[in-house]
């Protein structure tokens, strides 16, 4: 069984779905969720990635809703314990 490759929504790289974080809409903000039904969007394990994706209102295009990314989710990617 191969492993699942997806994009990251701030640099475009394509990486196996465990190397990424996932978020999805709930509620019309942004949520991380590692697992789960519905439409996911990803980006690198990289803060730039997630500001790039932001700045480029990436989340809302892919999730195809508008989503309110709060600015605390930056510490899934700088603090060590999530």
């Amino acid at each position: 069984m191969s492993t699942p490759v997806r994009t990251c929504a701030g640099c475009g790289r394509k990486a196996p779905q465990a190397e990424l974080l996932r978020f999805v809409a709930h509620a019309g903000e942004l949520t991380p969720s590692p697992k789960g039904p519905g439409r996911g969007v990803y980006t690198c394990r990289r803060l730039a990635c997630f500001e790039r994706a932001t700045a480029r209102r990436a989340f809302n295009r892919i999730l195809k809703t508008s989503v309110r990314v709060d600015p605390g989710l930056a510490r899934l990617y700088t603090d060590p314990n999530g």
